[in-house]
């Protein structure tokens, strides 16, 4: 059969950098870091004290209280992340289908902080189970998708996927299948996450996955730099509208950029630790489902969480899988800038190419220093400022725990 075309036709986010894509992308291409003191939550006695959370975020601003009470952080920063790119999609949705129009969404965890704090009301308690009657649906992973649809009446296909930092780049690459396959018309697709609180940040401690540069946070988050020391934890929405072709074109969407492939694989290799060989794998099956070369690449938005073993690691996969054109691509991670938004990293990234796409410029990998011994230095990590370059075709890698990856390709 024929497959359809893919295209984005809208934009929302709510992240550490802007609550809304123009200040995030004025952000981006500035340099801005997003790292601060934790506000969330008495961190003193934490290895980590700072994070990257969303800024001047008042719940009652978007919802009433009510609503508010209802659902718990990550929900909220989903619903206001799909709030603008509907909007600004352009789509009628009165005059729509609603059939055919879905919501795949991707979370890492879920309502962490509401599990938390209902775990503390009981501990404190006197044994009774006193729980908040929406203890359980504010909680799980697939509420924030499924409160996207309840708002706008979406009836189409609907589900979370779970693949840790993947999360929302698999949820994207199955949103372009679905259309794809002439099974929707329109899908809005993306996550949401908000695991900066007690049990996320002393989790990642526990595991010595987070920098401790408390004195000073901005440049924590330094990928690829010798003297990188961990993730730098983020929180927040992203979402994009991926709409078939010729229905957008019909009603005369404006389109953004196609997405062109993407793939998914697993490592089978270890719990938290990344394999190359994973990571060469799914963007090699990437190109290929959108008919690429390698040569065909401009620009790659890397995982790049500032990890030691990770950022090691895709460099590797990266020349394994261009040769000799990995040394006239661009490659720059946003996460220096945006912190690691978990779940919500894939989707966050890939309006970060998206806007790389369409406005022909690399945003920068700040924070560097000096480059990690380790890895190849003919490589252009788009060191500390943004770049203007032709960008036709650029590529979102997102790699999570349990040897989850995702690959994601738009082009013009």
């Amino acid at each position: 059969m024929t497959l359809k075309r893919v295209v984005i036709t809208g934009l929302g986010t709510i992240n550490p950098l802007g609550n809304n894509v123009p200040e995030f992308w004025d952000n981006l291409i500035k340099g801005v870091s997003g790292a601060g003191p934790i506000t969330r939550f008495d961190a003193s006695k934490f290895r980590t004290q700072f994070a990257c959370e969303v800024k001047n975020y008042v719940p009652t601003d978007h919802f009433d209280r009510k609503e508010v009470r209802k659902m718990d952080l990550y929900t909220q920063f989903g619903i206001i992340a799909a709030r603008e790119a509907v909007k600004d999609s352009g789509l009628d949705t009165e005059k729509e289908d609603k059939r055919r129009i879905g919501v795949i969404w991707g979370a890492g965890i879920g309502g962490l902080q509401t599990f938390h704090e209902e775990s503390v009301n009981f501990a404190n308690g006197d044994g009774t189970p006193r729980y908040n009657p929406f203890f359980i649906p504010k909680m799980i992973a697939n509420m924030g998708g499924a409160m996207i649809a309840i708002e706008h009446g979406f009836r189409g296909v609907n589900y979370t996927t779970v693949s840790a930092c993947a999360s929302s780049a698999h949820a994207i690459v199955d949103a372009l299948n679905y259309i794809r396959l002439g099974k929707a018309d329109v899908i809005v697709a993306g996550g949401s996450e908000a695991a900066v609180s007690i049990p996320g940040v002393g989790g990642f401690n526990a595991m010595k996955a987070l920098s401790t540069r408390n004195d000073d946070p901005k440049t924590a988050s330094r990928p690829f730099d010798a003297d990188r020391d961990g993730f730098v934890i983020g929180e927040g929405g992203a979402c994009l509208i991926l709409e078939e072709y010729e229905h957008a074109v019909k009603r005369g969407a404006h389109i953004y950029a196609e997405v062109a492939g993407g793939a998914g694989n697993c490592d089978a290799y270890h719990m938290t630790a990344p394999f190359s060989d994973g990571a060469y794998e799914v963007m090699k099956s990437a190109l290929e489902d959108a008919g690429m070369t390698p040569e065909n690449i401009d620009y790659i938005n890397v995982h790049g969480a500032s990890t030691g073993l990770g950022d090691l690691s895709e460099p590797k996969a990266i020349l394994k899988t261009f040769g000799d054109h990995a040394y006239k691509l661009n490659i720059s991670s946003t996460k220096s800038m945006t912190g690691h938004l978990l779940g919500a990293a894939g989707a966050i990234e890939a309006i970060a190419c998206t806007l790389a796409v369409k406005n022909d410029i690399v945003p920068p990998t700040i924070n560097f220093q000096n480059l990690d011994p380790e890895i190849d230095s003919a490589l252009n990590f788009t060191f500390k400022e943004a770049q203007k370059k032709k960008i036709d075709i650029a590529i979102s890698n997102t790699f999570g725990f349990g040897g989850h990856n995702a690959c994601v390709i738009i082009k013009k």
